[in-house]
């Protein structure tokens, strides 16, 4: 499908999402705050943030795996025109493993423990599929062995305590990618995991995003991943986007104080390999005591009186990058460092 102007729409499209928690006293709090987004079939959209700034969270909502009794759902998000927040629960059901795969950041809690791995991976299959007992099985190896799982055949029927923490991540991965979706979400998929296990799970989505032309969502902390993986990047601080654009805009030119920060605590950032590691000063402020002006501001040394009473809209820069910053134009050209 093609819009107006001739560019193709987009397979995801997120407008105005917001997440509210209802607390058992009747109030609420706010754990996702308008956020707009889209991604394109063949494109990788990476979301950073530090723990508690709402990534999962937006993970979730879109999967529509958030509990209703707690969480309220606002917004829009389409895949491919079609709003998902209005189906049906059988109806998302459907959408679940068929058009959209998610790889969650813990395999060992989200693998069922007594259940043989091979035999979850044809479950999706017969959700989904019209598949005989014996194909699901023979499909199940297939994807073991796509994956990079050492001997499919016999590790089709092992239990997930049985493999290690990157063998459990593959096996997500398959079933993840068990009916060909067209979307697929992978939140911390390299979390708990070695270094070198890392660069492996990474090398595997971006073979598989490739090959499939998939549209993917990369949930991290990491900025380092994201530079290695991404084409476009979101960075959340407490619930709503603080700055977005390619890859080379946030890397080489960030323009909020936040990005600029995770930047520099990332160690492979840092010139001087003798000087002490960096850290973001401070930490993510409570949902229930967010700021009034802008939500860095506690932790940021560039604030004006303007940034404690006045929140900021996300304005587009003129390099086409998007910054909610009252000083970004101001310190842009500057020598400037956040972290200390």
């Amino acid at each position: 499908m093609l819009s107006a102007d001739s560019t193709p729409a987009p397979l995801l499209d997120v407008r105005d999402l917001t997440v509210d928690f209802r607390r058992p006293d009747g109030t609420s709090v706010r754990a996702v705050d308008g956020l707009g987004f889209h991604v394109r079939s063949g494109e990788v959209l990476g979301i950073v943030g530090e723990s508690g700034c709402g990534k999962s969270v937006t993970a979730h909502a879109i999967m529509r795996l958030l509990d209703d009794r707690v969480a309220q759902v606002g917004g829009a998000v389409e895949l491919e025109g079609g709003d998902l927040l209005a189906l049906g629960a059988r109806k998302m059901d459907k959408v679940r493993g068929r058009s959209i795969g998610m790889i969650f950041q813990d395999p060992l809690r989200s693998l069922n423990p007594v259940q043989r791995v091979g035999d979850q991976i044809a479950e999706t299959l017969r959700l989904h599929t019209s598949m005989s007992r014996a194909e699901r099985r023979a499909r199940s190896i297939e994807l073991l062995r796509e994956v990079g799982l050492p001997e499919p055949e016999r590790r089709v029927r092992s239990y997930p305590h049985e493999l290690s923490g990157g063998q459990r991540q593959r096996v997500m991965i398959a079933i993840a990618l068990a009916c060909g979706p067209q979307l697929l979400i992978a939140d911390e998929p390299t979390t708990a995991l070695d270094v070198t296990v890392q660069a492996q799970i990474l090398a595997l989505i971006e073979r598989i995003q490739e090959a499939d032309d998939l549209g993917v969502i990369l949930i991290t902390h990491d900025l380092g991943v994201v530079a290695e993986v991404c084409d476009r990047v979101l960075v959340m601080y407490l619930g709503q986007i603080v700055e977005s654009g390619t890859v080379d805009q946030i890397v080489r030119e960030p323009r909020h104080p936040y990005t600029r920060a995770l930047l520099e605590a990332n160690p492979g950032w840092q010139s001087d390999r003798d000087a002490p590691l960096v850290t973001v000063p401070g930490s993510v402020p409570s949902l229930e005591d967010v700021p009034t002006g802008c939500r860095f501001a506690g932790r940021c040394p560039f604030t004006v009186e303007r940034c404690w009473e006045e929140p900021q809209r996300l304005e587009t820069t003129a390099t086409g990058s998007s910054v909610r910053c009252w000083r970004s134009e101001e310190l842009a050209d500057a020598d400037w460092a956040v972290a200390s």
